[in-house]
């Protein structure tokens, strides 16, 4: 286990307050750990070295002169689709993009609460696969094997935390991608209440399937991260009620009642489950048990969920793609969503839209039973670097669903789900859990997390200093 890595996110902001480091030494010593990390994890797409350090200079000032704020001075990294002025939206794209000409309505509710946004982390094309590799930027590797992906579409914010470069970073969630890649990097991911992050000027993102979240060790700094970026835009559409998240992280969750769900919704593809996640996600009910919950059995309604996911995901793709300056630069695959969406973006868009209030109801009957979900968040363990090259479009949509048929669902139902650390394959890969729950249900996923964290102590377990490859 590496002991060389950076403390996190509470611990750095109460370290500021009480004046026991500067805000230019910790945004300094995150800047060295990028570059060193460089050509071995490759996990930034665009990093603010001056910038930022001159942000930490007056965060010192401010700090001094007794400014308090939640995150005042703390280096963090947000995701490469989140717009950062100055900085071009390349959503892991190639091409010449133009720099945003504002921040974001997350990076500015990160602003201030005193963040610093050192970078932005790679992403695979428009957030599309469960890998991050492009010809924009190469290949993020997994820091707990360098040969392996740590998953997607949040890649590099999941191996900017895992490997120590920031204490927690901002991600976003549209099938998965906070919570595969928490999984293959052993970290906490919160994909939060459909509204709960602003995705502003991006409003009713992927058509109401992607949301902002955090990635960190903790729960605690998971919550501590999500407080910080909560709110929407005062011009988007889904405004939920107002959560503490960190409060929540300090409460017990009560005896629950928790469903197993081991089958996943209908993919038309074979989805066996690996043995090692399989045994991973038993370990996780039977310390629920222990812990006093009632743990069963039990299977969403999920019905032909998939008829109302792939309108939206492509219409999603086709609204990003047509934005670019230079489609032909696309990647083959995603050209072809791009034109799916465009057939599938009237009546067959509107329909699956119009379904959701029924999935609701019917998954959500489930409700009436158990508390949470208890699932793997993805049936096999991070694939190798290069599994997904040269694949046609097919291929690569066959090879997804298998490897992650279980995520999806709670994209198209907007509802809350939190990935936590379930240990490690027998060939010392991560994978993960997923607590699912229904709609504003976070500050309950969020407090079982934290009895669970506290049991099982997860963030012990870290990658090695030097990134290695086994093999």
């Amino acid at each position: 286990m590496c002991s060389d890595t950076m403390p996190g996110l509470a611990d750095r902001a109460r370290s500021l307050a009480e004046g026991q480091v500067s805000s230019a030494a910790l945004v300094r010593e995150s800047l060295d750990r990028i570059e060193a990390s460089r050509t071995t994890l490759n996990a930034f797409r665009c990093v603010r070295a001056e910038a930022a350090l001159e942000e930490a200079e007056d965060a010192d000032r401010r700090l001094a002169a007794g400014e308090r704020l939640p995150l005042l001075g703390v280096p963090v990294a947000v995701k490469d689709d989140t717009d950062v002025a100055g900085l071009p939206t390349a959503f892991g794209c190639d091409g010449d993009l133009p720099p945003a000409t504002a921040d974001g309505e997350a990076v500015r509710r990160l602003r201030a609460a005193g963040a610093i946004v050192v970078g932005k982390t790679n992403s695979c094309e428009l957030g599309q696969w469960p890998f991050t590799e492009g010809p924009a930027f190469g290949a993020t590797r997994n820091p707990w094997n360098t040969d392996h992906t740590p998953g997607g579409s949040s890649g590099g914010s999941a191996v900017a935390v895992a490997a120590g470069l920031v204490p927690a970073a901002l991600g976003s969630d549209g099938a998965g991608s906070i919570r595969i890649p928490a999984a293959w990097t052993h970290l906490v991911g919160i994909k939060p209440q459909r509204g709960r992050v602003s995705l502003h000027p991006y409003n009713d993102c992927f058509e109401g399937l992607t949301v902002n979240g955090p990635l960190a060790r903790t729960v605690a700094d998971a919550a501590l991260l999500l407080d910080a970026v909560t709110g929407a835009h005062p011009g988007e559409r889904y405004h939920p009620p107002a959560i503490d998240a960190s409060a929540a992280a300090r409460r017990e969750p009560g005896r629950l009642r928790v469903a197993l769900a081991w089958r996943s919704a209908f993919t038309a593809t074979s989805n066996p489950l690996d043995p090692d996640i399989r045994k991973a996600v038993t370990g996780i009910a039977d310390a629920l048990a222990r812990l006093g919950h009632t743990v069963e059995e039990a299977r969403p309604r999920y019905g032909l969920i998939g008829l109302s996911f792939l309108p939206r995901a492509t219409a999603g793709i086709a609204a990003y793609a047509d934005r670019h300056p230079d489609p032909r630069v696309l990647d083959p695959r995603t050209r072809g969503a791009a034109r799916t969406g465009h057939r599938l973006g009237g009546r067959a868009l509107r329909a699956a839209r119009a379904r959701e209030a029924h999935q609701h109801r019917r998954i959500g009957a489930l409700f009436e039973t158990y508390d949470v979900v208890l699932a793997p968040t993805t049936a096999a363990p991070p694939p190798r670097i290069g599994t997904f090259d040269d694949m046609p479009a097919w291929r690569t949509d066959v090879t997804m669903a298998a490897a992650c048929p279980y995520a999806w669902p709670w994209n198209v139902l907007g509802w809350p789900a939190v990935n936590v650390p379930a240990g490690l394959t027998a060939g010392g890969l991560p994978v993960g859990a997923q607590l699912l729950g229904p709609e504003g249900g976070e500050e309950l996923l969020i407090s079982l997390a934290a009895q669970l964290e506290d049991d099982r102590k997860w963030y012990e377990r870290r990658p090695g200093s030097a990134p290695v490859a086994t093999g």
